[in-house]
């Protein structure tokens, strides 16, 4: 498989389109387009324009209904469109019936995201992950990719598997995966003997939703250099420190961020990266306080811990990006200071829900960090000294 870069230096246009149905709230809608629309910004994209429509389900032939499919041809056409992205996962019949009207790039959600999962894979274990996916998202839709292809495009959506005539046929694709699939099993065993090699120490991992702060708080924790960007998924690979507080040593791990609709393809590829969450022996679930939806953020990392069966580990709430946080207007007390605004409101509108005690911090201002150290030190010596009893000279 050739290198994953881009593969046009222009900008593409992307119109976004998403539905409003029995499934999808009206009240959503807008932010869903927005993280769609950072989706494609990520991959490479500007949108310049978004359609929605009310719907009681998908279209089973074109998604969207006629008279709206109609409408967004229009300004493809009219507006040089580039890409068209759906806010849902499109069946390969699907793709082709839009294709055909629409005469651009047609990308679903899940297509989109593994496009951005393969621009930002550096390692060979994380390009070998996003590489298997691609192929089994490639398999059922074959016939649509050559037709890609045949035009020669490039750019956001065509990253990765599906350049060269041959890679087209089923019997190759499915060769490829099942060598792909080889190559992972003896790349999680190696990962998990290093794990055991681990074992001795707890283990802390950070975890939340995707752009949420989890690098930039590893880097302020354990004073490294992990890459953090203010782009979806800008962390694939999982990164291990030790960390010393006090004179109590444990691992810290920064792993790849959740997100809506994570495609499933994804979560089975990244099995051995989510394996550093399963193991773990602490949660630092992490979250954008200043982000409207934070809410439904927590929730989808709720979904996807299950998911992964690991829900049933220690969690600390971590509430990130209080510098950014506003408290609505009605409540502020002009007695307080900014600061004081917002940790309280945010404390008092967590406890009033019955939820367990939480931390705020902001990770780039390095506010709070000590009462952070504090509670790691706490759940790290209680777990520590239940495995090592007669270890007490650390405390």
């Amino acid at each position: 498989m050739q290198e994953m870069t881009d593969l046009t230096k222009e900008t593409e246009k992307v119109v976004l389109v998403g539905l409003i149905t029995n499934q999808n709230d009206e009240i959503y809608i807008d932010e869903y387009l927005d993280e769609l629309a950072f989706l494609a910004e990520t991959a490479g994209g500007i949108s310049v324009k978004r359609f929605v429509q009310r719907i009681d389900r998908p279209d089973p032939r074109t998604f969207v209904g006629s008279g709206k499919l109609l409408e967004i041809s229009e300004f493809v056409k009219e507006n040089n469109i580039d890409v068209v992205v759906f806010d849902d996962e499109l069946s390969p019949s699907q793709i082709r019936n839009i294709e055909n009207e629409l005469e651009c790039k047609i990308l679903d959600r899940n297509n989109l995201i593994l496009d951005i999962f393969a621009s930002r894979a550096r390692t060979a274990h994380a390009r070998t992950q996003v590489e298997l996916a691609q192929y089994e998202y490639l398999l059922p839709r074959l016939t649509r990719m050559w037709t890609h292809l045949e035009k020669q495009r490039g750019g956001i959506g065509m990253r990765g598997p599906g350049e060269k005539e041959i890679e087209t046929d089923r019997r190759i694709i499915r060769d490829k995966i099942a060598l792909l699939k080889k190559q992972l099993k003896t790349i999680d065993k190696q990962m998990a003997t290093q794990r055991g090699n681990r074992s001795s120490m707890v283990r802390v991992a950070l975890i939340g939703y995707t752009n949420v702060g989890k690098s930039t708080l590893m880097n302020v924790i354990s004073k490294s250099d992990v890459f953090a960007e203010d782009k979806l998924f800008a962390t694939l690979d999982t990164t291990v420190r030790k960390i010393v507080i006090g004179n109590l040593p444990f691992l810290l791990s920064d792993t790849v961020g959740f997100i809506r609709k994570l495609p499933h393809l994804l979560i089975e590829s990244f099995k051995s990266t989510l394996d550093e969450v399963r193991e773990s022996d602490i949660l630092l679930h992490v979250v954008d306080i200043s982000h409207p939806g934070f809410e439904e953020q927590i929730e989808v990392v709720n979904q996807t811990l299950a998911e992964i069966k690991a829900n049933d580990k220690p969690i600390i709430m971590v509430f990130n990006k209080i510098d950014a946080y506003s408290k609505p207007a009605d409540l502020v007390d002009n007695n307080e200071t900014q600061e004081e605004q917002n940790i309280e409101a945010l404390k008092k509108l967590w406890i009033a829900k019955n939820n367990p005690p939480a931390i705020f911090i902001s990770a780039t201002q390095k506010s709070n960090l000590d009462e952070l150290r504090d509670i790691l030190y706490y759940n790290v010596k209680a777990i520590h000294s239940k495995r090592y009893p007669y270890d007490n000279f650390l405390y």
